[in-house]
């Protein structure tokens, strides 16, 4: 992750922030699919470099998050 950039580093602490709450929802109820996409959301940001890739792939993790509970319901 690039420290240097302000937007990237609150993006990146906004989307782990979601990511542990998600987490942590997921653990409550027991939740595989929340649980998967909280530990993801929480990782994700410090692998990525560019504020458009980290924002795709959190659509995308929330985008599987949403089909994989809407296919299995």
């Amino acid at each position: 992750m690039d420290l240097s950039h302000p937007w990237l580093l609150m993006s990146g602490f906004l989307i782990g922030s979601a990511g542990f709450l998600l987490l942590l929802r997921g653990k409550r109820e027991l939740d595989v699919p929340s649980m998967v996409a909280g530990l993801t959301l929480c990782v994700f940001p410090y692998f990525v470099g560019s504020m458009l890739v980290l924002w795709l792939g959190t659509a995308a993790c929330l985008g599987g998050l949403y089909a994989w509970t809407r296919t299995s319901a």
